[in-house]
């Protein structure tokens, strides 16, 4: 019934009223300045003038829910299924917990805490020679982008009147699971990928306003676009009850390395073992650490490229291998 009356824009949780909710004392100040600089609103513009334009309290001057959940100390007091839930396991089942840490507070700060979160249990490489402005640039296994993606959606798109399940976010040796209660809304399940409706239009807007998301629907896509620009697969989903993403952890090399010995000779297996150590190698340094002339190097390379397994990126001279 609820979904029916969504796709009918009659009822959503985040324009609910929160009755209990008082500005002067629950309302994260500090949170509020994030989002203020962030959307880039005028300095001309009052902190009031700006609820009142964004339309987040009632016309009884009551803050919604969305606005609790948004700018709202702790919104977990008022609801208490609004967190975020992060846990690590050993291996690649749910035997074993090797971490479980549970984030309030509004939720733009719960998906910050949450990235922060998985930065400590990601393998991360750090690109030295393209650093800009002075800092490291981090290359997660997962991009970073992908994890933004999904952690927002499922913060502004789960259904926040289910109180018997909370946003997961769960790392395993082999993958990553992002949940949220409420399945795919039957509006858009023909149009998965394709189409934007958010439960709580509310919650969405302010991300939107902070420039993190857009309506056009293209997170789907340019989730699937990142993965298979480091070689791995698309993501998956299911969607029945609690709607769950399942991102692929970069595979160890010992595992891909005994799955490519199947399929290749031995001379390009110890190619690809050298490419791994050093994307950067050249087919003259490739010879000499393999003791093969510079001529076979490069038919054993076309014909990796040729099977799919190996890619240039870049120029011969500037550019970087990748194993596919």
């Amino acid at each position: 019934m609820r979904d029916l009356f969504q796709q009918s824009d009659k009822i959503y949780f985040d324009e609910g009223e929160c009755k209990g909710f008082v500005p002067e004392v629950h309302l994260d100040v500090p949170n509020f300045k994030v989002f203020r600089t962030d959307a880039m609103f005028h300095a001309s513009l009052t902190d009031i003038q700006i609820l009142q334009n964004l339309q987040l309290f009632t016309a009884e001057h009551t803050f919604k829910n969305g606005s609790v959940l948004f700018f709202g100390k702790n919104p977990e007091t008022f609801f208490e299924q609004a967190i975020v839930r992060c846990i690590a396991f050993q291996g690649n089942d749910k035997r074993y917990i090797s971490d479980d840490q549970k984030f309030g507070g509004p939720v733009y700060q719960q998906y910050l805490q949450a990235m922060n979160w998985l930065r400590g249990k990601m393998k991360i490489a750090y690109d030295i020679e393209n650093q800009g402005g002075g800092h490291r640039l981090e290359n997660w296994e997962i991009p970073q982008t992908v994890f933004k993606e999904a952690i927002i959606n499922a913060l502004s798109h789960r259904d926040y009147y289910e109180k018997g399940a909370v946003t997961t976010i769960e790392v395993f040796d082999d993958r990553v699971e992002i949940s949220n209660p409420g399945g795919l809304l039957s509006a858009i399940s023909k149009d998965f990928g394709r189409r934007s409706l958010s439960r709580n239009p509310l919650v969405f807007g302010l991300f939107e306003r902070m420039h993190l998301v857009e309506k056009v629907g293209s997170g789907i896509p340019r989730m699937q676009e990142l993965m298979h620009d480091i070689g791995l697969p698309s993501p998956t989903y299911r969607t029945e009850g609690m709607f769950t993403i399942v991102l692929a952890r970069s595979i160890p090399w010992e595992i891909r390395r005994h799955e490519l010995s199947k399929g290749v000779s031995k001379n390009q297996l110890m190619i690809l073992d050298m490419i791994h150590n050093n994307n950067k190698i050249t087919i003259p340094n490739l010879s000499k650490s393999t003791g093969l002339s510079e001529t076979a190097i490069e038919n054993n390379i076309r014909k990796l490229k040729e099977s799919l397994l190996l890619q240039r990126i870049g120029t011969r001279k500037d550019g970087v291998w990748k194993i596919v």
